[in-house]
């Protein structure tokens, strides 16, 4: 077993401390210019039995990252029970695994498979295994166990006393798990969580890469509203929704699948949160800039002139095709009656929730709903002439050179389309459905077009969603407004990006009964942050709607549960102290959060991850982007598209979903 099995842990979601960075004049730190430890001579004893100076420390840590924002010294320890709790700092330069260090000083003839899982399993084991680290934004020194490790208080107790003896500086039990901090808690023994050290964070890479451009504050709509494909913006929090950029810079945290991170992932460009960006580097506002994020660190560097195309969006893209939709089903078609083949005519996101709902139940349900397929959306851009109205506005003087031409010409072709009287036999056809197969239920209305799930482009997020509509006549205009929706600002400066050709794209429609959420979000059936551990699934939850949690612009709960260890850790609490819900009489209300910050329970979460784990299954086996809903005792999944790797520019743990829908509020 790994001993630093947190170098995954503690990089995927650097629950290291970190410091500030200056840019390209940063203070150099203590290691800075040092080479990581694991190619550095492993000088010194094989262990040392007590650290008396931060002098010993060093010279038997390891350093990942060195002089790098994420650099955590550490090394690794045994104690070892039967000796009266002796203990040995290990020189973790020479050895990096306990069971290596065990068995090279004999303190065991043989270790099998067996006896190294009971050391972390078994209250009567002979060996503590554990990790000490320096926490530089703490300040100061920690140590901790595997998140699986099934610890109990006579042996926590233990350690801490060891540990405490043995170490000069003072030293704090680091959690690594729930069941740690509960067990902590229980025995009154003062820790640190992985959640409060990521309260520290200074710096996270969200996706790396390089890009050049002009540098902008933005600190208002108006501003936001003119970015262009050649700008990095610096903003203060994720905006709901954000045209292509060059680069992305953010100075307040947000959920890894927050709308606009997984928009930067999905068009390959760099995106980084530094805490106060805007302080930072206001002395680059308006002038061209390299950026560069890393997996452990960014670089901002002035440019006299931009050296290149600042950015692949701004670039002449590779023109592509988009599916071609099956206009011969005119029907709407039940969720109960689609599978996966028929994504050519309701779209992925509806034949995937139907092939879900016949398979799923009773470990979680699909609501019910229909599909409004391309055929209709077809027939009305036939009825008012969309297309040659979009033809027009693309002759206009000023639409293809100047976004505010081009926003405002697109926003009066949205309001045509969604205040155009409904066809008569249409809405008829969908009042029956609606009343017929869902019995008038307040329902979401959701886009299912072809220009989503594709590879290397998601359109998640590009389009609106309308929420809790209780009224007929508000489904039919929920409707237009979701048709409508192919013309958002965002969506079309997404496909130009992309290649994609405007007049291709048809927008089925999903109804589908809403769900009156206690507590809702996403989940990824692997860590999203290291493709290799598949036995991991990442779950971001808020209370009440989910429309906060792909928002992102508060902090959701994020947890990682472990189907190996069994163990939760939690890398952060939720933020939020308002959440959605639904309005009696449609649309949907802001209300206060009372209590307790923890949204989740260990066995929910459990229960997600196999639901997780079931989904996938279904769909072919490909990791998969799920939503999901808790109301009472029944989770409820709303959507599940396959989860997309960044482009060759995005950082290997990186997404390229673009998913939170764009949300129409207000009473409908």
């Amino acid at each position: 077993m790994n001993t630093f099995w947190y170098r995954a842990t503690l990089l995927l979601l650097l629950a290291c401390a970190a410091p500030t960075l200056a840019q390209t004049a940063r203070k150099p730190s203590a290691y800075e210019h040092r080479p990581d430890a694991a190619q550095q001579p492993a000088e010194g004893p094989d262990y040392l039995p007590r650290i008396d100076s931060r002098a010993q420390f060093m010279q038997m840590a390891r350093v990942y990252n060195a002089g790098t924002a994420l650099e955590v010294p550490h090394l690794i320890f045994v104690i070892d029970r039967r000796e009266k709790g002796r203990i040995y700092y290990v020189n973790t330069r020479r050895h990096g695994l306990h069971e290596q260090f065990v068995r090279q000083q004999r303190l065991l003839r043989s270790m099998d498979k067996a006896m190294v899982n009971a050391q972390y399993r078994d209250p009567q084991r002979r060996f503590l295994f554990g990790t000490v680290a320096w926490q530089r934004d703490l300040p100061g020194y920690t140590y901790e166990f595997w998140e699986g490790d099934q610890l109990t208080a006579p042996l926590l107790r233990e350690a801490d006393a060891v540990l405490r003896a043995s170490f000069a500086d003072p030293i704090r039990f680091k959690t690594n798990s729930t069941a740690h901090e509960q067990l902590a808690g229980e025995m009154k023994l003062a820790y640190v969580s992985q959640e409060a050290l990521l309260r520290e964070q200074r710096f996270l890479p969200l996706n790396t890469g390089k890009a050049e451009g002009r540098l902008r504050i933005v600190r208002t709509e108006a501003q936001l509203a003119t970015l262009s494909p050649r700008d990095i913006p610096v903003l203060d929090e994720v905006p709901i929704a954000l045209a292509p950029v060059a680069g992305l810079v953010t100075q307040r945290p947000s959920t890894l699948l927050s709308h606009v991170n997984l928009l930067a992932k999905g068009w390959g460009i760099p995106n980084v949160y530094v805490r106060d960006a805007q302080d930072a580097l206001r002395q680059y506002d308006g002038r061209w800039v390299a950026l560069e994020v890393t997996g452990s660190d960014y670089r901002v560097t002035p440019l006299a002139r931009p050296a290149r195309t600042p950015s692949a969006t701004a670039a002449r893209p590779v023109q592509r095709s988009l599916p071609r939709p099956d206009l011969a089903v005119v029907a709407l078609k039940p969720l109960q009656a689609l599978r996966a083949r028929d994504s050519s005519h309701c779209g992925v996101k509806a034949a995937n929730l139907g092939t879900l709902r016949a398979v799923l139940p009773p470990a979680a349900r699909v609501p019910d709903g229909f599909c409004i397929p391309f055929s209709q959306y077809q027939a009305m851009q036939q009825r008012l002439q969309v297309p040659q109205r979009l033809r027009e506005l693309q002759q206009r003087p000023g639409f293809n050179s100047d976004p505010a031409v081009r926003r405002d010409a697109l926003a009066s072709l949205r309001m045509q389309i969604e205040n155009a009287p409904a066809d008569a036999a249409f809405a008829r056809t969908l009042e029956r459905q609606w009343r017929d197969q869902l019995q008038g239920a307040p329902v979401f209305v959701r886009s299912s077009s072809n220009s989503e799930d594709l590879p290397g482009f998601s359109g998640a997020g590009l389009y609106t969603t309308v929420p809790n509509v209780t009224r007929m006549e508000a489904v039919a205009k929920a409707v237009q407004t979701v048709w409508a929706s192919v013309y958002n600002f965002e969506a079309y400066e997404a496909r130009t990006a992309a290649g994609l050709p405007q007049d291709a794209v048809a927008m089925a429609v999903l109804v589908q009964v809403a769900a009156p959420s206690d507590s809702s979000g996403v989940m990824i059936t692997r860590d999203p942050f290291d493709a290799a551990r598949r036995h991991v699934t990442y779950i971001s939850a808020k209370r009440g709607l989910g429309i906060r949690v792909v928002e992102g612009q508060r902090q959701a709960e994020q947890v990682m549960y472990s189907s190996w260890s069994k163990a939760v850790q939690v890398l952060s609490r939720s933020a939020e102290d308002t959440q959605l819900v639904a309005r009696a009489g449609g649309g949907v209300r802001e209300v206060p959060i009372t209590g307790s910050r923890q949204v989740l329970t260990d066995a929910l979460i459990a229960r997600l991850a196999r639901i997780g784990s079931r989904t996938r299954q279904a769909l072919g086996g490909a990791d998969q982007d799920i939503e999901w809903a808790v109301v009472g005792d029944e989770v409820l999944i709303l959507q599940s598209r396959p989860y997309v790797e960044g482009s060759a520019r995005a950082s290997p743990a990186g997404t390229g979903l673009l998913r939170t829908p764009r949300v129409a509020y207000g009473s409908w």
